[in-house]
């Protein structure tokens, strides 16, 4: 299989033969790149392989997933699309390196973050956790998309408080709904506006680290 989407992908340095390894998948937000995000989860490069998926549409200096109609606002056949090609990419990803399929985890940031709620939704419990940072949920994924189960799925939702972008409750709706389908959820408002401040990310990799059951005392 040819992956629609370019790739980086972090191997742990101290790589074990025979032995598979938590996963975290990131996505950017719109008009970013994987690179980007690789700098916000460096420090789990140790215990996790780490895959950064570029969206396949350029757009600035940058890409994207999907188009928008308008802010918040997907066009719906394209974002339908990206989903089904991130699922096909995930398991094309499972199959080629030495990832633990029972502990793969997704991270995003805005567009990021929609496209890793609304996965967790669709795969269900072929997830371990997620991390969104300041999305949201499609009304039209609550509503029109198959829901898998989620009880045994993590998730770590944070939103700026000043969000400029996606307002704060936007940020307590999502976490409202997610609650409902989730025993397993932290919610978490930073001062920022759209951004990602150093205590949020400490928070989601102490996060990670503890919800992969890695070693976390490598600090």
């Amino acid at each position: 299989m040819n992956p629609i989407y370019k790739y980086e992908v972090h191997l742990p340095a101290n790589l074990e033969p025979g032995k598979t390894y938590p996963t975290l998948f990131t996505l950017h937000g719109k008009g970013s790149n994987e690179n980007n995000m690789f700098g916000l989860v460096s420090p789990l490069a140790e215990d996790f392989i780490i895959i950064g998926i570029r969206g396949n549409l350029p757009l600035g200096a940058g890409y994207q997933y999907y188009d928008l109609i308008s802010l918040g606002n997907p066009i719906r056949e394209m974002f339908d699309n990206a989903i089904a090609d991130l699922e096909a990419f995930i398991q094309y990803a499972t199959d080629k390196y030495p990832i633990d399929s029972a502990k793969r985890y997704l991270l995003g940031f805005s567009q990021g973050a929609i496209l890793s709620m609304t996965l967790a939704l669709v795969m269900g419990e072929r997830l371990k956790g997620i991390v969104a940072l300041n999305g949201y949920i499609p009304d039209f994924v609550k509503t029109e998309y198959s829901i898998k189960s989620m009880k045994d799925v993590s998730a770590f939702v944070s939103h700026g408080e000043y969000d400029s972008i996606f307002p704060v409750r936007i940020g307590h709706e999502t976490s409202a709904y997610l609650k409902d389908l989730m025993d397993n959820l932290t919610f978490k408002l930073y001062k920022t506006d759209h951004g990602v401040s150093e205590e949020n990310q400490l928070d989601f990799t102490k996060w990670l680290k503890n919800d992969a059951e890695v070693n976390t005392n490598k600090e």
